[in-house]
């Protein structure tokens, strides 16, 4: 086996049953993995300078083909519900063959870490057949400086071998498809993707399972800080401006995805940004935009057309697309992934029944009721099949990724809250003045007006009314922002038509939050929107 790059000969790959690949390239730097991303026929360089690769038929993740293997240590600490149980047997089983497959080929590892609080750090190494899947995952994690790799002892083992095909019968999986996760031993087996997100997400999925035993709250969330140390964490599913709000040029950038929440504060687990690209745009969104156009960027799905300009607007290949780069490509982002602890959260959702106000405070019990319910809308064209606005409920943000119950991580945000003595708001970045189709997406003015008075706490001083559908509370007026915004139900032509969506909208919260009841407290439960209406 030849080794090229900086290597730790005594820590290699032979420990873990790989010292029959034919080449294995440790640690190369972006300039060398773009070389060998581009001579194997890989991926192609942009005008720009950006490495773009496809992925083929897997555009997006396969949570479906996701396993976690059952055994004494995980039995009674994974949310079976929500989790593929694997056997110990079936995994060995995947090891061994995906092992064999990768004898004879060239590799390319990766040492990174998970986190950038030391105390809760998680190193990683990964191991991929792909040269651009080294950069990606080089991108997205916090990279060490290169005089202390050698002896770097990682506590995580990623192996992604995109060219395996799982046997479903022999491995106890569901597809050709697989991401087994062996929680207790530290090792994820990827096959049958070329999707890059899967290697991130991975690294995430073991840090949810780790950190809530040591305290720390593990959160599907973007970050960022004032200059007074005010940090705001926003957490919110795909689509509901996570990315785009976090990224303020008045506030220093934390991170847009995944952080801690720890006896020192908030840091990210990440050193890099997976943005969405399709419809990206410089006026909409120029930092992000300049990072595409850089040197280093892995572009995923993207089109080029003749002259390899990027046409983010172009969807054929997937509605999926992802730019892939460090986070010291953002011009304000932190340096140490680190802050203190939040002062303000931030619960994303973009209704598309139009029902939702602009903006609510919550009481730290509608809080914990908001993050295990995780709503937001799914709009007709988005999915096959979707004709009307769908509702989705992903518990804590981030369902995937939440190997144990969804309470503990519920509880420990709770707790935090009540410590540090956080502002929670709602902020809906979807319809206003009927669902969608009818309506109008919520003015991205407005949205960053309410954000701003939130951030800045002049917000807490203006006037509320109470939801009569959801029991929390809304500004009556706010500077700035149109008034009448701020009473969805006066947007709406059909008074009685708003009242038919909302009604229906509670039932589906109500209905949602059904297998969380007996693990909450009588006050989180009383937080459920139409209890009040109901008693009237």
């Amino acid at each position: 086996m030849e080794q090229f790059g900086l290597h730790n000969p005594s820590n290699g790959l032979a420990d873990i049953g790989l010292g029959n690949a034919s080449r294995v390239n440790y640690n190369l730097s972006e300039v060398e993995l773009y070389e060998e991303a581009i001579r194997r026929g890989e991926a192609d360089l942009t005008i720009d300078g950006a490495l773009r690769a496809r992925t083929g038929q897997h555009t997006g993740r396969s949570p479906k083909d996701k396993f976690v293997v059952r055994d004494a240590g995980t039995e009674d600490k994974i949310w079976w519900d929500n989790n593929k149980p694997m056997s110990p047997e079936h995994f060995a089983v995947l090891k061994a063959d995906m092992l064999a497959h990768a004898s004879g080929k060239t590799l390319f590892v990766q040492d990174l870490i998970g986190g950038a609080d030391q105390e809760n750090a998680l190193p990683t190494r990964v191991v991929t057949e792909l040269a651009w899947h080294a950069l990606f995952i080089r991108n997205l994690l916090i990279r060490p400086k290169r005089d202390t790799l050698e002896g770097f002892e990682q506590k995580l083992t990623i192996i992604n071998l995109p060219s395996f095909k799982a046997d479903p019968a022999r491995h106890g999986c569901r597809s050709e498809t697989v991401i087994a996760c062996d929680l207790e031993n530290g090792l994820v087996l990827i096959g049958g993707t070329s999707y890059a997100g899967e290697n991130k997400k991975s690294v995430f999925t073991v840090l949810n399972y780790l950190l809530p035993a040591k305290g720390v709250m593990p959160m599907h969330c973007s970050a960022n800080v004032g200059s007074e140390g005010d940090t705001a964490v926003f957490f919110g599913l795909s689509g509901t401006g996570k990315t785009t709000l976090s990224a303020d040029p008045t506030r220093t950038l934390i991170g847009d995805d995944e952080h801690g929440w720890g006896e020192n504060g908030v840091f990210n687990f990440e050193g890099g940004c997976y943005a969405k690209a399709i419809k990206l745009s410089a006026e909409a969104e120029p930092e992000i935009y300049a990072a595409t156009r850089r040197f280093g960027t892995v572009l995923e799905n993207v089109v080029l057309d003749d002259n390899r300009v990027p046409d983010f607007d172009d969807n054929s290949l997937t509605e999926n697309t992802r730019s892939a780069y460090p986070l010291h490509f953002i011009p304000n982002a932190s340096e140490t992934g680190l802050a203190p602890h939040p002062k303000t959260i931030i619960m994303l959702t973009a209704d598309a029944f139009g029902v939702m106000p602009p903006i609510a405070r919550l009481s730290p019990e509608q809080a914990m009721y908001h993050f295990l319910s995780g709503y937001t809308a799914k709009v007709a064209g988005t999915e096959k099949g979707v004709t009307e606005p769908e509702a989705t409920f992903s518990t804590c943000f981030g369902a995937p990724f939440m190997p144990r119950h969804p309470a503990e991580y519920g509880n420990l945000l709770k707790d935090l809250i009540a410590k540090h003595g956080v502002d929670c708001w709602l902020v809906n970045t979807g319809w206003t003045g009927g669902a969608y189709g009818t309506g109008r997406r919520m003015p991205i003015k407005a949205t960053r007006a309410l954000l701003a008075a939130a951030l800045n706490g002049s917000l807490k001083d203006a006037e509320f009314r109470t939801d009569a559908n959801f029991g929390f509370a809304v500004p009556v007026a706010v500077d700035g922002v149109e008034t009448s915004i701020l009473d969805p139900r006066s947007t709406w032509s059909d008074g009685q038509a708003y009242d038919n969506q909302a009604a229906k909208l509670v039932s589906m919260f109500i209905k949602s939050f059904e297998k969380f009841e007996d693990y909450v407290d009588s006050k989180v439960r009383d937080a459920a929107p139409g209890l009040k209406i109901a008693a009237e």
